[in-house]
């Protein structure tokens, strides 16, 4: 027998090879000028809560090609948008600059109910509550008497009988505003999402961002599942923002927050809106709660703050005791139509700015990538404005709101200043 190596046999020489290898070569070159882009996308959404959902559906709505992440499956328990309702309120006493946004922040969400049939916005009136010169009130005086917001401010006998489910001290003072309500989070962020999708956004949940890198004039986004390119970044990731988002230059803190759900007292006449409207209530200097009635949930209540900062992957969600009756006791001296033992609790985040305001402004080293962490405890009823924000930065760098009270540059110097 003779023995043979893996040569190629003398058939395959000759004018045989150069016609196998012309046939590879076009066979690469159809393949390779038929492949997708590797920046796939115009724009990619990290974060689908309140913001980055509405600024999802905008990019769509706009004719972006948009990807929507989030670590877990929207509308969810995990972040900062849930718990059945939220209040949207005008009265603005930290800065002029809320105020028109508001004002945009309704209509939009009147637009939002209009391209979806969905009903999201509940009027119900809102109370602002507490000693005649306290913290709250006289910073709901100022910003209604400022901005020309339509209002009363009564005591007494005419706050007994615009609340008649609230028990108040005899020097309680109230500023009333009409045309403040309710809005339902968790049907908004399906609704952001539904639209979304409609308008063509690959929407990814259960896929968070590992990481992301800013190079040239584009952005590459990490997954488990994948790596993506697009032209624009929009980082909304609400309590995650701190860990994920690193060279900001403002420390983002996730505090705690518990909600609680309370029923009505047998034979009582009840805790919904025509007894009990939304209220904060400074009970005693500088401390809050706040309220929305029963609107077939429960009348629902928490303290405005105070909370824990946390880590947002370890956080503690077992109520104790002592989240009960920090709450409990404000119902049982001040609501007395209800049971002040809660039917539900739940955990959420307020993302802290050190001042409270707004951050929305393209990162520091890419204006790629816009960041914003419009929360701190009151954001839920920009989100269909910010939406626009968002897309508007994303879409061409700018908009033409004022965004000088959000910006990092304001955050910085105001953080240089207090230390």
């Amino acid at each position: 027998m003779v023995a043979r190596d893996h040569a190629a046999p003398e058939a395959l020489t000759g004018p045989f090879v150069y016609f196998l290898l012309s046939v590879r070569l076009l066979s690469f070159f159809f393949s390779t000028a038929t492949m997708p882009s590797p920046r796939t996308y115009d724009v990619i959404v990290a974060g689908l809560g309140a913001m980055g959902s509405s600024a999802a559906y905008q990019l769509a709505r706009r004719g972006q090609r948009v990807l929507g992440l989030d670590r877990f499956d929207p509308p969810h328990t995990m972040g900062s948008t849930h718990g059945h309702s939220r209040i949207i309120r005008t009265a603005y006493w930290d800065d002029p600059s809320y105020v028109p946004l508001v004002g945009r922040a309704h209509e939009s969400w009147r637009e939002l109910e209009a391209a979806s049939g969905e009903r999201l916005y509940y009027p119900t009136g809102q109370l602002y509550l507490g000693a005649h010169d306290s913290m709250l009130v006289s910073g709901a005086r100022d910003s209604v008497r400022l901005n020309n917001i339509p209002h009363e401010e009564i005591s007494g006998a005419a706050l007994a009988q615009r609340a008649p489910g609230l028990r108040a001290p005899a020097e309680t003072v109230a500023i009333w505003e009409p045309h403040a309500g309710v809005l339902l989070p968790e049907l908004a962020v399906a609704t952001f999402l539904k639209l979304a999708k409609q308008a063509g956004a690959a929407i990814h949940t259960e896929e968070p961002l590992i990481r992301w890198n800013a190079e040239g004039e584009g952005v590459t986004v990490t997954t488990p599942r994948a790596a993506y390119r697009a032209d624009r970044l929009v980082l909304t990731l609400g309590a995650w923002m701190g860990k994920l988002v690193p060279g900001l230059g403002v420390p983002l803190a996730a505090e705690r927050q518990v909600m609680h759900w309370f029923r009505p007292k047998p034979g009582t006449a009840g805790i919904g809106p025509d007894r009990i409207a939304c209220f904060m209530w400074e009970y005693e200097p500088g401390h809050i709660w706040y309220a929305v009635p029963d609107m077939g949930d429960g009348f629902k209540a928490g303290i405005h703050h105070d909370g824990p900062k946390s880590d947002p992957d370890a956080v503690d969600r077992h109520i104790s005791a002592h989240d009960v009756e920090r709450v409990s006791t404000r119902v049982r001296e001040m609501v007395p139509d209800a049971d002040p033992s809660p039917v539900a609790s739940a955990v959420c985040f307020y993302t802290d700015t050190p001042d409270g305001q707004f951050l929305i402004d393209t990162h520091p080293e890419s204006q790629a990538v816009v960041v914003a962490s419009p929360c701190s405890g009151h954001g839920f009823k920009f989100a269909s404005v910010i939406g626009e924000l968002l897309a508007d930065l994303a879409m061409t760098g700018s908009t033409d709101a004022d965004l000088s009270l959000f910006r990092l540059a304001r955050h910085r110097a105001a953080a240089a200043v207090k230390s």
